[in-house]
């Protein structure tokens, strides 16, 4: 049994409790700020932790939202922070701005495919070396065994980009990132 902040007693067992976030992610991830909203207020008066809610956004701002609003991870964090400052029951402000800012913003899941293709690669284990021109090259014996050599500085190129190979040979070509056509992520394909 918990006790509601009007002194209702009632009874959330584990299930309902991951239920609940559930029903809130999912809310949030289908673009419904209404549901979100809802679902969290339900679990604050419930007597739900607000750091568990404000850690859960955070990962959401990450993992549906990710490059199709940049925002969404600093305004998820904020709220975070807003919840360890200022506490309930006025962060329940700062958390239902996130929901409804969350649950309006782009979606995007490209980091979370982006990183699994990459963990994908480093778990087969056709991890190589480090190439020669991007091995550290800032100690002075660096040079006398090729560390750095043939490494060519971005910021020296009018455009600020070099194509070069920067993985090892066996991951030339493996593509991790593709970005979404939603929201800033389109922006940003190079």
């Amino acid at each position: 049994m918990a006790k509601a902040r009007d002194g209702r007693l009632f009874h959330q067992g584990a299930d309902e409790h991951y239920d609940q976030i559930s029903a809130l992610i999912k809310s949030v991830r289908g673009s419904d700020p209404d549901a979100g909203l809802y679902w969290m207020a339900r679990m604050l008066e419930g007597g739900e932790d607000p750091r568990f809610l404000a850690r859960r956004m955070v990962i959401l701002a990450s993992e549906d939202i990710g490059l199709a609003d940049p925002q969404a991870l600093l305004v998820a964090e904020a709220a975070a922070r807003a919840v360890e400052y200022v506490g309930l029951p006025e962060a329940a402000l700062n958390l239902s701005q996130a929901v409804i800012y969350l649950a309006r913003a782009p979606k995007s899941n490209s980091v979370v495919v982006a990183l699994g293709r990459a963990q994908a690669d480093v778990r087969s284990g056709l991890q190589q070396e480090v190439p020669m021109h991007l091995r550290d090259a800032h100690y002075k014996s660096a040079g006398s065994i090729g560390h750095g050599e043939g490494y060519e500085y971005p910021h020296d190129d009018p455009a600020g980009v070099v194509a070069q190979q920067y993985r090892p040979d066996a991951l030339e070509g493996h593509v991790y990132y593709e970005p979404s056509s939603h929201g800033a992520e389109e922006r940003h394909d190079q």
